[in-house]
Order: C-alpha cells, then structure tokens, then sequence
C-alpha cells in the first residue's frame, strides 16, 4: 500500500522546542530562549488561562454554543455578520477551508517564493497546481500588484502575506485592491494577515464592503498567544460566506479554544502589550544586530548572515534558539521572534559574538 504521489510538497518544518532542544544539548530548559517560532513571549492573556480553567470540565460537550459565541464577537469586532465569520483550526485550517470551497482538480494556484509552505500544500491536498511569483531579496522583498501580475495567469487563488513570513515585508492596501481589479472574476484574492495585530498597516476588512474576491486570514497564534489551542478564522465576502456550513469539519475548533479565543478578544491590556514590546524589539533588532536586516511588521526580523544554519547552531548551543531560513530557501539568513526585552537583549548580544563585527 502507498500513498498517492506527495514528492512535491516540501514538509513543513517547525522550529525546535525547548524541551526538545534541552534534551539534545544536555542544558537545562529554564536557561534556553526560544525566539524561533514567532510566539507570544508573554504568553496567553490571563483571562484566557482562567477561561480554559473554567471550561475544562465540560469537554466531554461539543462547542456549539461556544462556537457561535465566539464567531459573534469576532463579527462584532470587524463590523461584519457572524456568516462572514469561518472559525477555523488555526490559519492553515482557513487555507483548507477555502481549498475545500472553491478549488477543483487542476485549478492552478500562485503563491508566494519565499512563502508559508502550506500554502501549496493545502493547495496540492485538493487537486491544484501550485505557480509561484518572487518576492526577491535584492529589492527588499517588495510587494507590488505590478510584480504578481506579471506572473499572473488566471489562477484560481493568488496568496499574499503581510506582512510577509520570513521577510516582514508589506502590501500597501491600495496594491492588493489593484491586484484584486486587475484579476479575474473568478480569482480568490487570500490576504494572509496571521501578523496584522504587528503593523500600523490597514487590514483589508474594508475591501470586503465592496467585493466577492478577497478573503482575510487571521490568527489567535500570535498576539493572542493562543498558538498551542490551533485556533484561526476568516474575513469572507457575504456573497459566498454560507459555504462555511457546507465544507467545515463538524466541531473543528474544540471547546477550550473556543473559549481561550472570547476572553482573549476581551484582553486589550495583554494585546498592547505585546504589540508595544514587539515594536521596541525590532528596532532594537535593527539597529543593534551586526547583520543587515529588512523592516518588519511581523513579530519577527530577518537578519543576513554568511550562513544561516552554523549561526543557529552556534546560537542554540548557547541557549538561543532562533531559526535558519534555509526551508524558505534563504540559507543565509536568520529569523529572529521578537521576544521580551531581556531575551531579546540576550539573543543580540549572543548573535553579535558569533557574527562577530563591529
């Protein structure tokens, strides 16, 4: 027995844990830092720890009512119908709801190079045939609708991330709704913004008043911390959104989640929080890093250096865990997680010594 032919999906590879990385080095965990994953450095919000706590004895119900609690305060929150709002496990479980929604077997479908990998994946998964435009390192990783259109063919989906994973670029508002006038009808415009909590940019919320061809990714995993509980939803046009109940998992979104993600939404403290110290580390990032770096709107910098993997290593041996671009086929770079203000200062100053430089 074998499976079907899956030689074209590239695995995604996660960056390693603490526990994991310990283990390997022999090192105590409490000494390591891990800045590799683009997590929350502080954590969930206290009020969702105490919303898991309360909900944990009922997990033998399913999330129904928890479910559509949820979906209301996220409408409520962007000013959209509750139909507009797909939960979803996580933002990669959005990109396979939109897969199970719109793609047949041998839709085409152009994604970003470099780019997140379950983007052709979940893409793949149901029959589609991946196409790639570059975002290219010598012109800082620039989004433009220009640019994508020049690789544009009629593709069924055409993804855009920003900001943009591993890089931290941006596309300006005004480029993804000139990209979406100058595709065709029929062509899916998704807007991953797993990392809009991060940038003074504009969501694309405000295109979906006027038009059925753009959808919005967005994510618990990140400002709220909620990244363990898998927890995601989409922004969809009206004209389509009641095709949620024909291709959603039944209770994907478990319970917990579903009631971590309602008293996270409440949490603005925690949030800003995040968003502030966020900020104060990429800026100190650029400009303390004896490494060039690109802006960023992520949680993240991505940082040059002669080769990405022996920085890592070195760095983890150290107690810094940090991730090698290789898998986004960038082996001379790092990315580095925006982490607290005393791992972060940690994380510079272990980089500098084995960058070396001034």
């Amino acid at each position: 027995m074998n499976t079907r032919d899956l030689s074209a999906n590239i695995p995604y590879r996660a960056g390693q844990g603490i526990e994991e990385v310990a283990r390997d080095l022999g090192l105590d965990p409490d000494d390591l830092v891990k800045l590799s994953s683009n997590e929350n450095p502080f954590g969930p919000s206290p009020k969702a720890i105490e919303a898991i706590e309360a909900a944990a004895a009922d997990v033998h119900t399913y999330p129904k009512a928890a479910h559509t609690d949820l979906t209301a305060a996220i409408a409520d929150q962007w000013g959209l119908s509750p139909e507009q709002v797909w939960l979803t496990p996580g933002g990669d479980g959005l990109l396979d709801y939109l897969s199970r929604a719109m793609l047949s077997e041998g839709d085409r479908v152009l994604a970003p190079k470099p780019g997140f990998a379950y983007y052709p994946m979940s893409a793949r998964y149901h029959g589609a045939v991946v196409e790639s435009y570059p975002l290219a390192k010598e012109n800082g990783f620039a989004q433009t609708a220009e640019a994508i259109l020049d690789q544009y063919d009629g593709q069924r989906f055409v993804y855009i991330t920003t900001p943009h994973n591993p890089s931290g670029s941006e596309m300006p508002l005004d480029e993804i709704e000139t990209l979406a006038e100058e595709t065709d009808t029929e062509t899916l415009i998704i807007v991953d913004e797993a990392y809009g909590e991060f940038t003074a940019e504009p969501s694309a919320r405000g295109l979906l008043d006027d038009r059925d061809d753009i959808a919005i990714l967005r994510t618990f995993s990140k400002a709220y911390g909620l990244a363990g509980l898998r927890l995601g939803y989409g922004l969809i046009p009206s004209e389509w959104a009641d095709a949620y109940e024909r291709i959603n998992t039944p209770f994907a979104v478990n319970l917990l989640a579903c009631h971590a993600g309602l008293a996270a939404l409440s949490d603005d403290e925690h949030v800003e929080r995040t968003v502030e110290t966020t900020r104060w580390a990429r800026e100190f990032m650029h400009d303390e890093l004896n490494a060039p770096t690109w802006p960023s709107g992520g949680n993240f910098v991505l940082a040059e250096v002669e080769d990405g993997a022996a920085v890592a290593e070195a760095a983890q041996k150290e107690g810094v865990i940090i991730r090698d671009c290789a898998s986004f086929g960038l082996p001379e770079c790092i990315r580095i997680t925006c982490g607290t203000e005393q791992s972060t200062r940690r994380a510079v100053s272990t980089l500098n010594e084995i960058i070396g430089g001034d």
